[in-house]
């Protein structure tokens, strides 16, 4: 088994994984209230409406999926 600091490998990407989550739980709960405060007069529901809408939306490329070719930098020694 590789250690670090006593950490095993698998115990520092759960523990990287669960901070992933935290953040983007955040994140959400950021967007929510942004969404809250640009339509003061909707309810709670077509808030949630709005912020699922915004989790779905497909207008962003997924990094690595668009045109052109990939260019790597090589790494200086």
């Amino acid at each position: 088994m590789w250690y670090f600091g006593g950490v095993t490998e698998a115990e520092k990407y759960l523990k990287n994984a669960e901070t992933t989550a935290i953040l983007m739980d955040a994140g959400i709960e950021l967007m929510r209230q942004n969404l809250r405060r640009r339509n003061p007069g909707v309810d709670e529901g077509e808030v949630t409406n709005l912020l699922t809408a915004w989790l779905r939306r497909m207008d962003d490329p997924i990094p690595g999926d668009t045109a052109g070719q990939v260019r790597i930098r090589e790494r200086l020694s």
